[in-house]
């Protein structure tokens, strides 16, 4: 094969594995809803903590920050995958408000405030003050520090199956679309040479592993009932 062939196989791959990931990140980004459809039906939150989706919403526009052509070349399906996750989280977020109670809707307005703030801290300190690649390295950094912080969530999880003994707050598509988005990002990572990509999704899916295993040592005799929404466990 010529050398040209190689090349168009390889770039074909590598974009395979980011539209894969974009994909099961898809399934992870739907996943709350059953948690806002009882928000919504009750009009309540309840017990259930919006710090998640603050989270979340931050870690999406860092690494949507990231993944733009003005920051970094070539990898715009990172960019592709946290624009639809940033419009969630928002809506997420924006749902939970409505329905807090007064106390809980002003932090969480304080905190959606302080999201913007420093994002747009961000954007403004890495256009105006670092040049390429500079900026890349700067955003990504924060970047990778950002999808860490996430793996709190995880842990969280991890730790709840091995103290209870049961994987009710662990479903087992949900964990799979952990690992395999984890996995396709750490793929399209690896073969666009961007560390910053490849080295926390490849850690997350080492997690995803993780969660796979204990689900398959936990769920030996466990018959599912009526299980929670997922993010009930974070409150």
């Amino acid at each position: 094969m010529s050398e040209g062939g190689l090349s168009s196989t390889y770039s074909i791959i590598s974009e395979a594995a980011g539209v894969a990931g974009n994909l099961f990140a898809f399934v992870l980004f739907v996943s709350p809803i059953p948690t806002f459809r009882r928000i919504i039906r009750n009009t309540s939150t309840e017990q259930f903590s919006g710090l998640p989706y603050i989270y979340a919403l931050f870690n999406c526009l860092i690494c949507l920050w990231y993944g733009l052509p003005i920051v970094s070349a070539g990898i715009i399906l990172i960019a592709t995958v946290n624009s639809i996750g940033a419009l969630f989280q928002l809506a997420y977020v924006i749902i939970f408000t409505v329905y807090a109670d007064q106390r809980r809707r002003l932090k969480m307005l304080g905190l959606l405030l302080g999201v913007f703030v420093v994002f747009a801290v961000v954007a403004f300190v890495s256009l105006c003050v670092f040049e390429p690649p500079n900026r890349q390295l700067f955003v990504g950094y924060l970047s990778v520090f950002s999808l860490i912080s996430m793996f709190a969530s995880p842990l969280f999880i991890i730790n709840q199956v091995i103290k209870t003994k049961s994987v009710e707050y662990m479903p087992f598509y949900l964990s799979l679309a952990t690992f395999l988005m984890s996995l396709s990002f750490f793929a399209y990572g690896l073969l666009k040479h961007d560390a910053f990509v490849s080295v926390p999704n490849g850690i997350g899916a080492i997690l995803g592993i993780l969660q796979l295993v204990l689900y398959f040592y936990y769920s030996r005799g466990y018959v599912e009932v009526s299980r929670r929404p997922l993010l009930e466990s974070y409150a």
